[in-house]
């Protein structure tokens, strides 16, 4: 097995990890609330918890469900996933994002559509109250291969890149998004933590 794919057998994507099918627009709208989740600064593993919570009260369907659910529903779910620390922030913060994008656009395949390109659609997606650069690349990095996007690869992903002796530009499309998912998640379970000695890529990093 080559390094490559060891690290991506290691860590698939956050997508196929809550059963997330990117192929379909329901799934990515899905994929498009979680990645609200995930842009927080808080634990991929609350953020992960917190969506299927979302998953399990039937609210990842459509923006109408999440503005039919209302504010205290909203930190009810957030609550039980653990997302305490941000619970009242984030339950507005959904509501006023989904309300925009239910208001202008009518649906997220609809934002896309209209985007007249990849710089265009970024904007867009910053243009909704609390989206900023990185839930929107946390977004747009699963999607490559789907959509019509090239988002710039994360700096941390560069970094564990660099590590491992992995060239970032001989990857495109789906397997780069592979590539990119699974070092960020190489980074926050094992380079944050200095967890060099449990690490799976250890053997191949210039740093363990």
């Amino acid at each position: 097995m080559t390094k490559i794919d060891k690290l991506m057998k290691s860590f698939p994507l956050y997508s196929e990890d809550l059963g997330i099918d990117l192929s379909t627009s329901s799934g990515r709208f899905r994929w498009f609330i979680a990645s609200i989740l995930f842009g927080a600064r808080i634990s991929e593993q609350i953020a992960a918890r917190t969506y299927r919570c979302f998953e399990a009260a039937d609210l990842v369907d459509s923006p109408e469900k999440i503005i039919s659910a209302g504010w205290d529903r909203l930190v009810e779910i957030l609550d039980a996933g653990g997302y305490v620390r941000y619970d009242f922030s984030t339950a507005t913060k959904l509501l006023e994002i989904m309300s925009a994008l239910q208001q202008n656009y009518g649906s997220l395949e609809n934002l896309y559509s209209q985007a007249q390109d990849e710089t265009d659609l970024e904007k867009k997606l910053q243009e909704f109250k609390g989206i900023g650069p990185a839930t929107t690349q946390i977004f747009l990095r699963e999607l490559r291969g789907t959509w019509q996007v090239q988002p710039e690869v994360s700096k941390i992903a560069k970094a564990c890149a660099s590590n491992l002796n992995i060239a970032l530009d001989k990857f495109k499309g789906e397997r780069l998004t592979r590539v990119e998912t699974a070092l960020v998640k190489l980074y926050l379970r094992y380079c944050k933590k200095k967890k060099c000695s449990e690490c799976p890529m250890a053997d191949s990093c210039t740093k363990a």
